[in-house]
């Protein structure tokens, strides 16, 4: 069918993704955005969606852990749906539109289209997946890898988050009941997939070019790092017999970036984005210190090889400062490439809409 010319509503999806930020335990004012999954803010923020849903005439449902599901009704409805979508929580002090313009944006697209006149045959979903970021319980897209089924019941239930609680008993709570074992979708439950999502570089925006065309995900792995020495009184234990755990960990985050700069490749990226200290006096030597490692790339094999470099680096920094350390892989997510149609797709809307993208 021939449809009139598109027009996106961006004033309405603008005034959206600020309502949006609003839902905040933030300190700091939007656009800085804090909303925890499962806390009272993010179920607020739900709400706001539901409301948004139901404006716009999408069937909803919602699964066991808050996976939230937004139909448009396709002409055919046993054809495989086409999805799209992202998250809505969000680490301490996130952007705006990190995930929010894919489930918004995702939105505002079926309502173009609605206003177009389009009648789609396949249905089109937007789907907000639960628990993507790790904030709460160390490890992130629980939701979308449970709908994947590679996140099983039993590993879910041992999940905690900082007061000992587990994902269950949190989902519960929070008002998402059922079973565990209904949440996997078949594999050819969608048809396709594609996700709107802001960049979180400095590329494109360098270079001035509007759209990044995704032709590849860097999976991450995260692991934890417990380094234990021997605490004592700063004025008491002279410099030659100290085993700080803190000076110990130092020098194995800053040999994990040595790694990754020197032989990590042009893709591979390592970050410590948490390192804790006890006992956390001013006037005592540490005797533990925790930090964690995220590391990507598109190739596996490569970010696979440099964990093991890190691995064995921090090792050896452990010996020759004779202080205890244990390591524990969270995940190791392969990493994965788009679908060339989807690519050529995307490539094609925006030849058609003039827009530069890479």
């Amino acid at each position: 069918m021939t449809l009139p010319p598109l027009q996106v509503d961006i004033e309405r999806l603008t005034s959206e993704l600020e309502r949006l930020a609003t839902f905040s335990d933030c300190p700091e004012p939007p656009p800085a955005v804090t909303r925890v999954v499962f806390s009272e803010t993010d179920l607020r923020a739900r709400a706001y969606l539901g409301e948004l849903y139901a404006d716009a005439g999408l069937q909803v449902w919602v699964d066991p852990i808050g996976n939230t599901f937004a139909r448009w009704q396709g002409s055919d409805p046993q054809a495989p749906a086409v999805g799209t979508g992202s998250h809505t929580d969000a680490i301490p002090h996130a952007g705006m539109y990190d995930g929010t313009v894919g489930v918004l944006g995702g939105l505002e697209a079926i309502r173009t289209l609605q206003r177009a006149g389009f009648v789609p045959r396949r249905s089109m979903d937007v789907v907000m997946f639960t628990s993507e970021e790790p904030t709460r319980f160390g490890i992130g897209c629980t939701g979308s890898r449970a709908l994947a089924g590679l996140l099983s019941p039993e590993k879910m239930q041992n999940l905690l988050d900082a007061e000992g609680d587990n994902y269950d008993i949190v989902r519960q709570r929070a008002g998402f009941t059922g079973e565990l074992s209904e949440i996997p979708l078949s594999q050819d439950h969608y048809h396709a997939w594609v996700e709107l999502h802001i960049e979180q570089g400095p590329l494109l925006e360098r270079s001035r070019i509007p759209i990044g065309v995704v032709t590849a995900i860097a999976a991450p792995a995260t692991a934890v790092f417990h380094v234990a020495g021997i605490g004592g009184h700063a004025g008491g234990v002279l410099m030659p017999g100290r085993r700080d755990a803190l000076c110990a960990a130092a020098e194995m985050v800053v040999a994990i970036e040595r790694l990754a700069l020197e032989t990590g490749g042009a893709d591979l990226v390592a970050t410590v984005g948490q390192l804790e200290v006890h006992p956390g006096a001013v006037n005592s030597i540490p005797s533990r210190a925790r930090f964690t490692l995220d590391l990507r790339d598109i190739d596996g094999t490569n970010r696979d090889r440099l964990l093991t470099a890190m691995t064995d680096a921090t090792l050896a920094i452990a010996t020759r400062r004779q202080v205890d350390l244990t390591f524990e892989l969270l995940n190791a997510d392969p990493p994965a490439s788009s679908d060339e149609t989807i690519l050529t797709a995307i490539r094609a809307a925006c030849r058609e809409s003039q827009l530069e993208f890479q």
